[in-house]
């Protein structure tokens, strides 16, 4: 007679990211000394692009806020210009996804502002906005642009209505919304768009989740469970869910999933501790990791999204022992790619007036571009505009490679169509031969542009001096303009080496392609 033993082995799951670490910036590489809204309001005070970081401050007499440049770290002058034109506190703001020197700003003044910041930054105080946006009788507490359409905003305040506005009017001031959504009983807390911007997702005060159709403003869907209370919601992407973070009915912190088709039971919720701070939730549907920041906690949860059960997969934790009051995010095309950096935060400490940089990175120990970390993500130019949305068009974000020297895909389809095209040209023809032509068509073609766009801007800026015009410029009076325009004349020449050093590791590159491509044609003819 044989005895079978059982062996018991432990079940991993293979993940690539399940070593991501959270790599905070160095004192030099944080913004000091930036004095940070004490404002109770739950919103991240903070908005981030490639170019720009900007915070909501602490002021008398009105609302302002802080523009800086990402690499003007240190020390910030206390009288830094400031963005100062509401009469009530700033309770949100938000980047243009589609334009790095435009935002809008919310505040308790009932308006909606609409910002055009100078694209060498903000050098004297800016009061008068590019649009105001007057529709709402109370304060207005949120606003968010629409992910794939240009110019379209939505914001929403303590009168409980959704406005939908256009920015492509003539109109300086803009008194008419598109479109009004009236289905919430009390002020929403949050809003989530999916990946084409047809579904907006939203919570409320009175804790329910509600799934919109944005066009016609019709409620699909809200959820009606007694066991989770929500505050935030994300719609995950493509993957048919939504997630909320919110409160069980003890009062611990929790998060849930849900169906999208489906919002009457939750597929699933997981308690996180009995703190009282709001959880924010942040996802990144590239890489399917969803971050868990809580207000006034000093550690970031991140975990694994899938589409089968059990659906949320814990990674790790980034502890830190500084509180967070907010986090910004920077989009995907601002990260560093040679580092291997998928996600990167920038943390308030209202404590130490500090700003701090974190990022998130897979460790590799190839310093070279990693495709699987990046794929073809939403870019900078918008799918659609205002009024082909408004028209009843929703089309998917114009996707982009963060592969240094890569150009935006025009479209998915296009890039499949040319796909297409090339494998059926290097079947005619010799497949070296077809990759060198193209290669040296892009080098051309980028050399005429670039030249094209050396003499637009020398025809436009030829009055133009480390970006003031001539004709507004005059000595400095005081030790205070010296040193504003010191900084500004040193950040001109950090910019310009930064561009510099790019285009020669871009030029490198290319002569690196020709030379192989060269060679390897060589051998083959041998």
């Amino acid at each position: 007679m044989t005895v079978s033993k059982m062996t018991w082995r432990p079940q991993y799951r293979s993940s690539k990211f399940r070593h991501v670490f959270g790599k905070a910036a160095t004192k030099e590489n944080c913004y000091d000394g930036v004095p940070i809204t004490r404002s109770v309001q739950d919103n991240n005070f903070c908005a981030v692009n490639p170019r720009f970081l900007a915070v909501i401050t602490e002021c008398a007499g009105g609302g302002a806020f802080l523009v800086l440049s990402v690499h003007h770290t240190g020390k910030v002058d206390p009288q830094h210009p400031r963005i100062s034109g509401h009469r009530g506190n700033v309770l949100d703001i938000k980047w243009n996804p589609f334009n790095d020197c435009c935002i809008a700003s919310c505040s308790e003044d009932a308006t909606v502002k609409v910002w055009e910041i100078p694209p060498h930054g903000v050098y004297k105080n800016i009061t008068v906005p590019w649009k105001e946006l007057q529709g709402h009788s109370r304060r207005v507490g949120l606003i968010e642009w629409h992910p794939t359409a240009n110019n379209i905003l939505l914001s929403t305040a303590y009168d409980y209505q959704i406005m939908i506005w256009n920015l492509d009017c003539p109109e300086q001031v803009i008194k008419n919304p598109v479109r009004t959504i009236k289905h919430h009983a009390d002020v929403v807390l949050s809003m989530s768009f999916n990946t084409d911007g047809s579904l907006l997702a939203t919570t409320c005060k009175d804790r329910k989740v509600r799934l919109m159709e944005l066009h016609s403003g019709s409620l699909l869907r809200e959820t009606s469970c007694k066991t989770h209370r929500a505050s935030k919601v994300l719609i995950l992407g493509n993957m048919k869910m939504l997630l909320t973070s919110g409160t069980s009915r003890y009062n611990d912190r929790q998060i849930a999933l849900w169906d999208q088709d489906d919002l009457s039971v939750p597929l699933l919720e997981e308690n996180l501790d009995g703190s009282s701070g709001v959880i924010f939730p942040f996802y990144d549907p590239d890489t399917h990791m969803l971050y868990l920041a809580g207000k006034g906690d000093g550690n970031i949860r991140y975990y694994e999204i899938s589409s089968e059960k059990p659906y949320i997969h814990f990674l790790t934790e980034y502890r830190s022992h500084l509180p967070q009051k907010g986090l910004g995010v920077m989009p995907k095309r601002g990260l560093d790619v040679s580092s291997c950096e998928v996600f990167r935060f920038y943390k308030l400490v209202t404590i130490k007036s500090l700003i701090e940089p974190l990022s998130m990175i897979v460790p590799r120990r190839s310093e070279s571009y990693q495709e699987d970390l990046y794929p073809m993500t939403a870019g900078y130019r918008p799918a659609l505009t205002a009024e082909e949305w408004l028209s009843g068009m929703n089309k998917g974000p114009l996707l982009m490679s963060l592969k240094p020297g890569s150009q935006i895909a025009e479209s998915l389809s296009d890039m499949k169509a040319l796909g297409n095209s090339l494998d059926t040209r290097r079947s005619q023809g010799r497949p070296d031969m077809l990759q060198l032509a193209y290669i040296q068509d892009r080098l051309e073609a980028k050399e005429s542009r670039a030249d094209s766009t050396h003499t637009e801007d020398a025809m436009i800026h030829a009055p133009v001096s480390n970006g003031e015009d001539l004709s507004f410029c005059s000595p400095p009076r005081t030790e205070n303009e010296l040193r504003v325009k010191f900084h500004k004349q040193q950040e001109e020449i950090r910019r310009l080496r930064e561009l510099l050093n790019q285009r020669d590791v871009r030029i490198k590159q290319l002569e690196l392609e020709i030379k192989n491509i060269k060679n390897s044609q060589s051998q083959s003819s041998l």
